[in-house]
């Protein structure tokens, strides 16, 4: 796969993914499936950081690395919590749905 690396960039197929789920789905259901998205994306990243983060103790690097260990942590904790959040509304959706 060839990636344009730049910052901030995101893929075109990851973006075209995005945004296709978020206009593919019900809302409640595309909710659910971004925070699921973003949830896992900050869990690989946290993953990284923290493996490189203990591979470059005593580099000059090392601080960065903590650094972004330490965000990507708290990113997860939160996009867990979105993640439940909308999880929770889909199933009340799905619930009210199926009332009907």
């Amino acid at each position: 796969m060839d990636i344009d690396v730049k910052p901030r960039a995101v893929p075109k197929e990851a973006d075209a993914l995005l945004k296709s789920l978020a206009a593919d789905l019900p809302p409640a259901a595309a909710a659910m499936m971004l925070s699921n998205i973003a949830n896992r994306a900050t869990a690989v990243l946290h993953k990284l950081a923290r493996e490189q983060g203990n591979a470059a103790k005593g580099q000059p690097n090392w601080a960065r690395w903590a650094s972004l260990t330490n965000v990507s942590r708290d990113a997860v904790l939160r996009t867990a919590s979105c993640r439940d959040a909308a999880t929770q509304l889909f199933h009340a959706e799905s619930a009210q749905a199926t009332e009907e």
